[in-house]
């Protein structure tokens, strides 16, 4: 069995990519792809970041980039560093525009196919959607990641970007004055994460939320003490149990569920290995 390391570059979701790489494996009996994600690459930036990445395990590079500066700047990289770089979608693309004599509109994740794949991620939103703020937990064993901290460290909505990525997710509250369900530590299948950030720019967003409330700024939920407090026993909890953690103060939603994505993808990694 040939082992194969197999690179899904995208300015957008990759779900285009995943499904054409499924589809070509399909083919191949005695290989054995592992898969690296790289989806939202937007930015040259960015992209010198994941060809470092890129080094360390070389293999085949798949992608599809709409900005002529990036695919430039990837390929040109990759062939300076002897890496195989296909872009997946052009052949279809331009025989598309020589047949309909149009030009394409150069705008990334505009192809959405419905099949399993998009079903899945349904079921991975509606899994999501009834897993909220530390609902049902004699089910947290079917979620594939279960994200932990206090109020207001992105869970929610990072959770809803992983589900839109199809991975069944759980999030749960961490409350020192009401402890989470011994479920929580006795999790076997889910990537457990903790989510944590700066007290100061925790208390500004709970501010802002109490505000858009029309309830009293001045309480425990945005006291410093109270607040570093918290934080603490979210941090003790996640060193106790050894969860990967992640600080979300400077990172967008994109961001930190990229960072969630990475782990669960090193994760399957070790297992494979």
């Amino acid at each position: 069995m040939k082992q194969l390391h197999l690179h899904l570059l995208s300015d957008s979701t990759g779900e285009t990519l995943d499904i054409v790489a499924k589809a070509c494996l399909a083919q191949f009996d005695e290989v054995d792809a592992i898969r690296h994600f790289w989806p939202m690459v937007r930015s040259e930036g960015h992209l010198e970041r994941v060809l470092d990445d890129i080094q360390q395990r070389p293999g085949l590079v798949l992608y599809t980039l709409v900005n002529p500066a990036i695919r430039r700047a990837l390929e040109q990289n990759c062939r300076r560093r002897s890496l195989y770089a296909v872009s997946v979608l052009d052949p279809v693309i331009d025989a598309l525009s020589a047949v309909t004599g149009e030009a394409t509109k150069g705008r990334p994740g505009r192809q959405h196919a419905m099949d399993a794949a998009y079903f899945a991620r349904v079921d991975a939103i509606q899994f999501t959607i009834a897993h909220d703020d530390g609902l049902q937990p004699e089910n947290w064993e079917e979620a594939d990641i279960v994200l932990t901290g206090v109020s207001r460290t992105s869970k929610t909505p990072t959770a809803i970007y992983l589900a839109n990525r199809g991975y069944k997710v759980a999030n749960v509250p961490l409350v020192p004055e009401s402890p989470p369900p011994p479920a929580l530590f006795n999790l076997k299948h889910p990537l457990i994460v903790g989510l944590t950030t700066n007290p100061d720019r925790l208390i500004q967003i709970r501010r802002n939320r109490l505000l858009a409330l029309n309830q009293p700024p001045e309480t425990d939920y945005v006291d410093m003490e109270a607040v570093s407090a918290e934080l603490a026993f979210a941090r003790r909890i996640f060193a106790d149990q050894g969860w990967p953690v992640i600080d979300v103060t400077r990172r967008s939603i994109e961001e930190t569920s990229l960072a969630v994505v990475k782990l669960a993808t090193e994760r399957v990694e070790r297992a494979a290995e």
